[in-house]
C-alpha cells in the first residue's frame, strides 16, 4: 500500500451505549463509577458518565489497524485527550473517526492524523500513528 498525503484510509461512527462501558471496565478493570454512575459522575462536577478515553482511543486504533489490513504496520500512536465523550442512560454517543494521511516520509511510511468528534467538539486534541507501507 502506497500512502497519499491528504488520503482518507478510514471513517467511521461508533455508537457507544452504557453497555460498552460496562464491558471495557470489565475487560480493563476500570472500574471508576464515572463510567457508569450518574450520580457520581454529577457529584464530581462532570456532565454525566463518560467512556473511558482509552476506549475511545482503542477504537481509533482498531478502526486504523482494520484500513490497513495487518495491526504490525501500525509502529506508532499518540493521543492528547482534549474533551470528553459523555455517554446518555439511554441511547448512543455517536462518535466520528477519519484516519486521513498527514505526511509521507520518504521511505514511505506515513503520519496518520485522526480526527475524533463526538458532536460539535473534538474529542482528542492531536492523534496521530505512524505507518509502514507494507
Amino acid at each position: 500500500m502506497t500512502f497519499e498525503k491528504g488520503q482518507v484510509l478510514a471513517e467511521k461512527t461508533v455508537q457507544l451505549t452504557r453497555e460498552h462501558l460496562v464491558r471495557y471496565a470489565g475487560a480493563s478493570g476500570d472500574f471508576n463509577p464515572i463510567h457508569y454512575r450518574d450520580d457520581v459522575a454529577q457529584r464530581v462536577g462532570l456532565p454525566g458518565v463518560l467512556a473511558h478515553g482509552m476506549l475511545t482511543m482503542g477504537i481509533g486504533s482498531s478502526i486504523l489497524t482494520d484500513a490497513l489490513g495487518d495491526a504490525a504496520r501500525l509502529t506508532s500512536y499518540v493521543v492528547r485527550f482534549t474533551k470528553p465523550v459523555v455517554v446518555p442512560a439511554e441511547g448512543t454517543a455517536d462518535v466520528t473517526y477519519v484516519a486521513t494521511v498527514g505526511l509521507v516520509k520518504d521511505d514511505g511510511t506515513a503520519r496518520v492524523d485522526l480526527t475524533v468528534t463526538f458532536g460539535e467538539d473534538k474529542v482528542f486534541g492531536k492523534a496521530q500513528a505512524l505507518v509502514t507501507a507494507a
